[in-house]
């Protein structure tokens, strides 16, 4: 038996993995990045079904109860104007995922087309590209943000495109780094050989090679613009009332934190685990994807 084991043991050493399998058996070894994704996924799970399932609704006023703690029919306790926390933190958590993946997302879509698009060309155009990227990094990001919000109005939607106009700038250096590497190597230059069009070489070769640093860094993304939210959010820039996001409900607890400490509690608390489940699943996505890792 033992033996055996031993055998297909060697196989499959010998057969070996690609780069994803062995990627996902690294990352399933790091605990903490296991935790985290345990996490997000509860979290997730949570804030979109569970205001489902609560018998409030989040814009709910119960103005004759006010506030009170934690009880058992607002398990989480209320809010100044009687809305039901639990709910309102649901919803926000909704809101304050929504606002990460989706400015994320739009931060990709700039960041990568634009950063492989200045190292595959190179020259003088990627040179023109990147100093644009460097004068855009001289400017404040959150002073940047706070400016098209006050332009363009307090528009929820306006906030993907605003936050995500800010966070694609370290995107670009990083595909573009990755793209100046691979463009050289010989299935590029085979692919050129063949004939292949400009485009097609650079979204069916470049792009989908340089995928192990474009998903760590977009998950590490995440949480940064989800901070960002929070912070636009407690200026009174971002989610408007009676809507509800984490940030929104963390300044509403600040408020009136001495005489109602659950108004403040509970959203951080759900922020807080959330930021922290995503910064380590990053880190877990980032070593397991370091071609540099020695393997076990």
């Amino acid at each position: 038996m033992t033996q055996a084991i031993d055998m297909a043991k060697r196989e499959a050493e010998e057969r070996g993995t690609s780069l994803w399998a062995d990627a996902w058996r690294r990352l399933r070894r790091n605990r903490l990045a296991t935790l985290g994704a345990v996490v997000l996924a509860v979290v997730v799970i949570v804030s979109v079904a569970g205001p489902w399932f609560t018998p409030y609704a989040y814009d709910e006023q119960d103005t004759a109860l006010e506030a009170v703690g934690p009880c058992a029919a607002h398990w989480l306790g209320t809010d100044v104007l009687g809305r039901d926390l639990l709910t309102r933190t649901l919803h926000g958590g909704r809101i304050s995922l929504l606002v990460g993946i989706a400015a994320t997302a739009v931060s990709l879509l700039i960041g990568v087309l634009y950063g492989a698009i200045a190292g595959f060309i190179g020259g003088r155009i990627d040179s023109i590209m990147m100093r644009l990227v460097d004068i855009l990094y001289a400017l404040p990001f959150t002073i940047f943000v706070i400016v098209l919000m006050v332009i363009f109005g307090r528009n929820f939607i306006l906030m993907f495109c605003a936050i995500g106009a800010v966070e694609w700038l370290t995107m670009a250096r990083i595909v573009r780094g990755q793209v100046m590497s691979l463009r050289e190597k010989e299935f590029i230059e085979a692919a050129t050989v063949m004939g292949l069009p400009r485009h097609q070489i650079l979204l069916r070769h470049l792009i989908p090679n340089a995928l192990g640093p474009i998903i760590v860094y977009a998950t590490l993304t995440v949480p940064n613009v989800m901070l960002l939210e929070a912070f636009l959010s407690f200026l009174g820039l971002g989610v408007q009332p009676p809507m509800s996001s984490w940030g929104l409900l963390i300044k509403e607890g600040v408020e009136t934190m001495e005489e109602f400490p659950w108004l403040l509690i509970f959203p951080s608390a759900a922020l807080s685990i959330t930021l922290f489940s995503f910064n380590f699943l990053g880190d877990g996505l980032r070593d397991a994807l370091d071609p540099r890792v020695s393997r076990d």
